[in-house]
């Protein structure tokens, strides 16, 4: 998935655009305000105890991007997008809760990055950054969840100047936590047909999973490592390998697990790029399975290097998660274990959007009809 935004020629970053003299830096800054109140009612909806945008008892709706009005504020059709989005969002709260988590708290803040407008019309790059805290429902829970997502607002303004709101697209097609909807699928990857490649077996989602216990600490590979290296990459990238943002279907996910499962103990091998029986990547050079979603499955399972878990319950650190987002049988993301409560819940650590320690909960939670593969490593 696509962890990233892409600056078209002519976008402005921090100066005033100079072609149309009412997009001055305040209202540049109103912009940048209305994101974060916008980003921020969706964080809150999913935080146990937040109104999350409930409708009051005159009507209103009690979001902080109602209150904009005047020079930029939301269009009417935006608004009702918006309230879907929040009523959709404390549905995914109630689902989660009945899976045993909730967030206790939590922190949105967005930062303008670029302003592009021509007439009437303005694009707005904006860096969307959330945490949310795990509430202690089971008692172990990593501390937090934070993620990293990049949106393009669009604003159209009438003939006095003003603007309003009238869509948000998510530029990075990827799996934040406080995204109202699925990400479109990525592009599905071929084959020849005598290659065969295999085919992984889907997990259930079930939370009955019985044990299935992984050796953290001694054998081939280097587990701990593996979630070391996602821990510290997972928002700041590894300038040793290329970054696949905004490069199309596919994006950046295979490739952070892929440089994750290296740090660990795989080894390169070579052939040609193409071929799934091969894996290897650095900054020049890298096999469809390094950085291929389905690719990645192929090599993984005919090398015997993994096998397909039943239930997503029993992953741990370093284990893999990949998922079909509309289930047309091409996998669109991968994921990597980051750690693993004690009571039996593994959290992931992805690219695309740039997320760290997100349970698998969560995912279910977010995507219920999707479908899951549980790779053990």
């Amino acid at each position: 998935m696509v962890a990233g935004v892409v600056l078209v020629p002519n976008w402005s970053a921090g100066a005033a655009v100079t072609d149309d003299p009412t997009v001055d830096a305040a209202t540049k800054a109103t912009f940048q305000k209305l994101a974060d109140a916008v980003f921020t009612d969706r964080t809150q909806a999913l935080v146990d105890g937040a109104s999350g945008g409930k409708q009051g008892k005159k009507g209103h709706h009690d979001r902080l991007s109602s209150r904009f009005s005047g020079k930029v504020r939301l269009s009417g059709t935006q608004s009702h997008h918006e309230d879907s989005a929040l009523s959709e969002l404390r549905g995914r709260k109630d689902r989660l809760e009945k899976l045993g988590e909730k967030y206790s708290a939590g922190s949105t803040t967005v930062t303008l990055d670029a302003t592009q407008v021509k007439g009437h019309d303005a694009k707005v790059a904006v860096t969307e950054s959330t945490t949310l805290t795990y509430e202690k429902v089971r008692g172990n829970e990593p501390k937090s969840t934070g993620f990293q997502a990049h949106h393009e607002l669009s604003f159209h303004s009438d003939k006095h100047g003003d603007w309003q709101l009238t869509g948000i697209r998510d530029t990075d097609d990827g799996v934040a936590v406080n995204q109202p909807a699925a990400p479109p699928a990525a592009k599905p990857a071929t084959a020849a047909a005598d290659d065969n490649p295999p085919d992984a077996p889907r997990s259930s989602t079930a939370k009955s999973a019985p044990a299935n216990k992984k050796n953290l600490t001694s054998g081939t590979y280097d587990y701990n490592a593996m979630a070391a290296y996602a821990k510290k990459y997972w928002s700041n990238y590894n300038p040793d390998y290329p970054n696949f943002n905004g490069q199309g279907a596919g994006g950046d996910c295979t490739n952070f697990v892929s440089q994750s499962l290296k740090a660990g103990g795989w080894k390169h091998v070579p052939g040609y790029t193409t071929d799934f029986h091969k894996w290897f990547g650095n900054n020049e050079i890298q096999s469809d399975s390094f950085i291929g979603v389905n690719e990645f499955s192929w090599f993984a399972l005919s090398s015997k290097r993994v096998t397909s878990l039943p239930y997503v319950y029993q992953m741990d650190v370093g284990d893999v998660l990949q998922m079909d987002f509309n289930r047309d049988g091409s996998k669109d993301h991968s994921m990597i274990v980051t750690y693993r409560s004690p009571q039996g819940v593994p959290y992931v650590s992805y690219h695309s959007t740039n997320t760290y320690n997100r349970s698998v909960a969560s995912l279910i939670a977010s995507y219920p009809n999707a479908y899951y593969y549980a790779y053990r490593t």
